[in-house]
This record gives structure tokens, C-alpha cells and sequence, in this order.
């Protein structure tokens, strides 16, 4: 088996700032109730999105990860919802922005408003000085809003009026879209795409599923009833802790093997970017962690390899393949990378 690029694994090191001795233990009075207070969150947004553990796995992977999500799915089937349950779950400040042809940035950055009894310009901060802002339909914004989000999500920061200003951490976006209905539809260029830490589908409820979210909405609906579970400080130590997990140099030269494929499979055109193997090193991290494990193992990079990487990639057959074409890559390519012992 090859492995691309060995100084690579030590970028990967570098950047998430691991000693490779580095462990963390999850046994004392206070890590035990941070623990059942995961616990919590996770059954709070199971309680909401009714038949749907694995996608709320992907969801807590990117909070606690601290990376955007983008959902991709026809409309009614809980995108929405997912995202404002995890608000409600997580004490932070939640802003909705819906997605439109003629919305501009200023509308979502802010922007200088005169006074006339000061005689100076007041700046009016918009919804993206939040922690968690949910962009519904962002696919139908113009390619120039789009692009403007691209330094908020990558850097966690936004220049306004030639002024630096920072975002107040945590901050993720979760963004929406239909895969239907392209009419007044502006898709994401590649470059939009790679600043979503992962991407992901609800896909239609099984029929059992489907009789519970009847019988849970006959008199309110559930995120009515939904109350805060995790701290704006609980959620940043849990994303330090993330940032400590352990990774052997073989899980990581296994996941840049992963990654080096996607450069050289003939079935695409536009392979994974350091980027992605940075994100993908992170979520694996995340995953070990809700797992409550102080170490990565390879199954934790194949859980996260498909959401993380399959975005990124463009088919060389078609510059608009679906998303389920890249993702069968995505699963072929880790099934045929040996797995380190």
C-alpha cells in the first residue's frame, strides 16, 4: 500500500497542534456530567428529527468539530428544524437568514447608518454576528452574497467598510438547499463547497418513523418543548477536548492515503484539497470523541470520510453529478485503501 505525501501526516499534526503522546481522560465528577449532558443534546434533537440518529451524529460531529454543514434534501423533510432544535439545545445566539435573489450582503454583514442629530455613521451588525446562522435555501442567493460568506466561514471574520471584524466564537453556518426546483438557482461553486466542514441528507423518514412525527406534532410541535442542555462554555471545551484526541500516525497516513486517491482516480476530475484532509482529520477527532473515546481508529474516518469529502470533488464525466454519484466514489475509493492494523 502507498501512502501521499509522509510530510503531509505532519501537516495534519501541526495544524491541530497534537502531541502524539497527548491523551485525554473523560473519568472525573465533571467530565461525567459534560458526558451525560452529550447525551442530553443528542436525545433532545433525536426527540425533533424522529427516525434520524445517524444525521444528528453528523450534525453534533460538525458543532462540536466546529465546522459548517450543508443540507441538501427536498423540501419538508426536517432541515430546517434540525438546525433550529440544535439552537434551541445549545445555549447560543441563533440568526435565520432566508436565502433570495436580491439579498445582499449588507443584509446579512450589517452595514453604516448616518445620524443625523450625532452627525456621525452608527454601524447596524446583521445576522451573521451570531454563533449558529441558518441560511435557508442558500443556493438561491446570487454568486456575489454567496462569495461574501466565504471569509466569515473559513476564518471566522468578516471585513465590512474595509474594517476587520471578528466573529464571536463558536460560529458555524448551516446551510440549506433542495436539490429540486432550479429555477432562480445560483449552484455553489467549488470553493463555497470546501468551506463546509461536511454535507449531508435527511432523506424521507421509514413508515415508522413517519406515524411518530404524526402523533408527536396533535398538539404542539416538539421543539416547543425542547430546553437548553449544553453552556456556550460547556460547547467550547468540548471543542478543545476535540482538538486533544489522540491520532496514531497510521490512522493518519490511512486517511491521507484516502484522500491522495480521490487525486488520481480516473472517475474524477477535481480531487480532495489539503483543506478537506485537514476537515477530515477534525471530524474523526469529533466522531471519536462523541463516542467518548480519547483516540481516533480508522472506523471513525471511514464514518466521516463520505460526508466530508464527496462535496469537494467534481466527476469528470459530468461537471453536475449528483451528490449520491460522488458519495458511491467516496465509499468505493475507502473500501479499496488497506486498513492500518
Amino acid at each position: 500500500m502507498r501512502f501521499f505525501g509522509a510530510s503531509y501526516s505532519d501537516l495534519l499534526f501541526q495544524s491541530a497542534a497534537i502531541p502524539l503522546t497527548s491523551k485525554i481522560t473523560l473519568s472525573t465528577a465533571a467530565d461525567t456530567t459534560l458526558r451525560a449532558k452529550i447525551d442530553d443534546l443528542r436525545n433532545n434533537l433525536c426527540s425533533v428529527i424522529r427516525g434520524k440518529s445517524e444525521v444528528v451524529e453528523l450534525v453534533l460531529t460538525a458543532l462540536f468539530a466546529g465546522g459548517s454543514v450543508l443540507i441538501e434534501d427536498v423540501p419538508g423533510v426536517g432541515k430546517t428544524t434540525l438546525a433550529k432544535a440544535l439552537a434551541a439545545s445549545v445555549e447560543l445566539k441563533f440568526q435565520r437568514v432566508q436565502c433570495t435573489p436580491d439579498l445582499l450582503p449588507a443584509d446579512i454583514f450589517g452595514f453604516s447608518v448616518y445620524n443625523p442629530q450625532e452627525g456621525v455613521f452608527r454601524f447596524r451588525s446583521g445576522p451573521i454576528f451570531t454563533n449558529i446562522l441558518l441560511l435557508d435555501e442558500i443556493n438561491r442567493a446570487s454568486p456575489r452574497t454567496q462569495s461574501a460568506l466565504l471569509e466569515a466561514m473559513a476564518e471566522g471574520q468578516v471585513t465590512i467598510e474595509g474594517e476587520l471584524r471578528k466573529l464571536e466564537a463558536p460560529f458555524l453556518v448551516i446551510a440549506t438547499q433542495n436539490p429540486v426546483g432550479h429555477h432562480g438557482t445560483f449552484p455553489l461553486p467549488e470553493s463555497q463547497l470546501d468551506r463546509f466542514l461536511l454535507q449531508l441528507t435527511m432523506e424521507y423518514p421509514d413508515p415508522k418513523s413517519e406515524m411518530e412525527i404524526l402523533y408527536s406534532q396533535t398538539s404542539a410541535h416538539p421543539l416547543h418543548a425542547l430546553k437548553t442542555v449544553l453552556t456556550h462554555d460547556e460547547l467550547i471545551d468540548c471543542q478543545e477536548r476535540v482538538k486533544s484526541i489522540h491520532v496514531a500516525e497510521n490512522v493518519a497516513a490511512y486517511l491521507v492515503a484516502i484522500v491522495g486517491r480521490t487525486r488520481t482516480d480516473s472517475r474524477l476530475k477535481l480531487g480532495c484539497s489539503p483543506r478537506g484532509s485537514l476537515q477530515l482529520f477534525r471530524a474523526a477527532q469529533a466522531i471519536a470523541f462523541l463516542h467518548n473515546r480519547d483516540f481516533v481508529l480508522p472506523d471513525d474516518v471511514q464514518k466521516a470520510a463520505t460526508p466530508v469529502l464527496a462535496h469537494r470533488l467534481s466527476s469528470a464525466r459530468s461537471a453536475h453529478a449528483s451528490t449520491a454519484a460522488k458519495r458511491e466514489i467516496v465509499a468505493d475509493i475507502v473500501s479499496q485503501v488497506n486498513v492500518p492494523v
